[in-house]
């Protein structure tokens, strides 16, 4: 399987699905709840668009320069921006655009949750100091240099501060809405890391044995190809459902503007 076929037939298609269902929705004037509605939804799918191109592609280069993963060149189409294939970057777009489409459509048919917002910074510290430790493990698995933990450890070390980051602003209003969450991101999780065991089975890339714990799920599948999509499908299911949830106004400035001095008269 060329990773163009990859592309066309396991994301191309259902993200196609995903796109006619948006149409069909917006042409019947169905609408996310004003809940979801502080910031248009076209913004959310951009700015995460965006994130995913610029935060992932050095990951993802420093991980095909040292062959934590490698690809077969005769699968690509043999365009490289750096390190990686086009395709790969193709996919970044496509994953999130997969993975948020399919948020926004279970968002314009959910329920609201009904309960009154309150805020619960407990739970907020509680998320982000138990994912916090997560990912000093992972750096201090790095540190030892656990060969077999080498890729494990760079995906929790680089993905794991966003979703940290997340938690800490945002934990409370994610379990609110935990719902949304765990029907848009498990579902999301099991298919592509399932189209992705199909795209490895296939020999289009392949993971590095000496740099992962040798764990398959199925027999094919990396466990870190598993925390993978769970780290990155996190990073867009709990990124967006915050960027619709919170309020831009309920935010107060990082900085606040010194009021001028009235300079005294000289009169």
């Amino acid at each position: 399987m060329t990773y163009f076929g990859f592309l066309t037939v396991l994301v191309g298609v259902p993200l196609l699905v995903l796109v006619a269902l948006t149409i069909v929705d917006r042409r019947r004037k169905r609408v996310l709840r004003p809940e979801l509605s502080h910031r248009p939804a076209w913004a959310a799918l951009a700015v995460h668009v965006a994130a995913a191109l610029i935060y992932t592609t050095p990951w993802d280069n420093y991980l095909v320069a040292t062959r934590v993963w490698y690809y077969n060149p005769a699968l690509v189409a043999g365009v490289t921006l750096g390190w990686v294939p086009l395709e790969e970057y193709i996919f970044f777009v496509a994953q999130t655009c997969l993975t948020g489409l399919w948020l926004l459509w279970l968002a314009r048919r959910l329920p609201s949750p009904g309960q009154e917002a309150i805020a619960q910074p407990a739970l907020r510290q509680a998320a982000a100091l138990v994912t916090g430790l997560v990912w000093i493990g992972a750096v201090v698995a790095l540190a030892v240099r656990s060969a077999p933990a080498t890729y494990l450890a760079l995906e929790i070390v680089w993905f794991l501060p966003p979703v940290i980051l997340q938690l800490s602003v945002g934990a409370d209003v994610l379990w609110r809405r935990r719902r949304l969450v765990s029907l848009a991101l498990f579902p999301a999780i099991a298919y592509l890391s399932a189209a992705d065991a199909v795209a490895i089975d296939a020999g289009t890339w392949t993971i590095n044995p000496g740099k992962s714990t040798g764990i398959l799920l199925g027999g094919v599948l990396p466990l870190e190809e598993l925390v993978f999509f769970t780290l990155t499908n996190a990073l867009i299911v709990f990124g967006m459902v915050l960027f619709l949830s919170i309020d831009p106004t309920s935010i107060r400035p990082l900085v606040r503007r010194r009021p001028h001095r009235t300079l005294p008269s000289s009169t």
